[in-house]
């Protein structure tokens, strides 16, 4: 069984490519469109009713040096939102097994999202990062088995962005295999 993902993406436009790609790789996936600011009122809710085993927190962001030094979170679009929403998360499952999280879009303050408690992120060079990068990560530890670690290097370099524009935490897979296997069973 890989996996489950609950993905809330701020963009209806990129949340369907990836969907898109959920279902070509055969992760199971839960998408929900949501504006950036409302992610963190919402995310607790969508946890207990989805159950997922991932979390994708993504959007739109961009840093702005007019506003402010790259170490101050008003000076990005949308940061602070995610990383609110991933505090609203780790209140749910504050376990970073038992829920990984990847939060974050271009140009994001990887280090606020890693220190919510995200388990993968973006950007750490703030650079914007492709849209499909986070299906290609939590595609990884959707069919990892969970008594198994994911290579954080492993994972990033068979991204679009690689290091510059994503980042994470040594994390355990969460894919189980059971036996017997029926192939007609719905569930």
């Amino acid at each position: 069984m890989p996996g489950k993902v609950l993905h809330i993406d701020g963009d209806p436009n990129y949340l369907k490519k990836c969907l898109t790609l959920y279902e070509k790789v055969g992760v199971p996936v839960y998408g929900f469109h949501c504006n950036e600011k409302e992610m963190r009122d919402k995310v607790g809710s969508l946890i207990d009713y989805y159950r997922p085993d991932i979390l994708v927190i993504t959007g739109h962001d961009a840093y702005s040096k007019s506003k402010g030094s790259m170490d101050d979170l008003n000076a990005y679009r949308h940061s602070k939102h995610f990383v609110q929403t991933v505090r609203e998360a780790r209140k749910k499952v504050p376990h970073l097994d038992q829920l990984v999280i990847f939060a974050g879009a271009c140009q994001s303050h990887f280090e606020s999202l890693i220190h919510a408690g995200a388990n993968f992120a973006s950007s750490p060079s703030r650079v914007n990062i492709h849209a499909l990068d986070p299906v290609y990560i939590v595609a990884k530890i959707s069919f990892t088995p969970f008594m198994e670690r994911i290579n954080v290097w492993d994972v990033l370099r068979n991204t679009l962005t690689g290091d510059k524009g994503l980042g994470g935490i040594e994390t355990k897979g969460v894919l189980r295999t059971g036996m017997p296997y029926n192939k007609n069973s719905s569930d």
